[in-house]
């Protein structure tokens, strides 16, 4: 599983619109999004470009486990 280096955090947000993800939000450099898919859950995605790794890959494992998935499911579902 390889987490991708030159994603932005809109093309985190776009990809998580599978998940039935909606910008509820934006603060300065920070969008809000929520999903009520298995339950409802927030989920806050700097709008970087590029996001680091380190934070990439914690917003996908809070995802994950929200949506009981792993990580390799996960970005194979988001196609990332």
């Amino acid at each position: 599983m390889k987490i991708p280096r030159d994603s932005s955090g809109q093309d985190l947000v776009k990809a998580l619109r599978v998940l039935e993800y909606e910008r509820v939000r934006q603060d300065g450099s920070h969008i809000r999004l929520t999903t009520l898919l298995d339950g409802e859950f927030h989920v806050t995605v700097p709008n970087h470009k590029p996001l680091k790794v380190g934070t990439f890959k914690n917003i996908l494992k809070l995802v994950a486990e929200h949506h009981r998935l792993t990580l390799p499911e996960l970005l194979e579902k988001l196609d990332l």
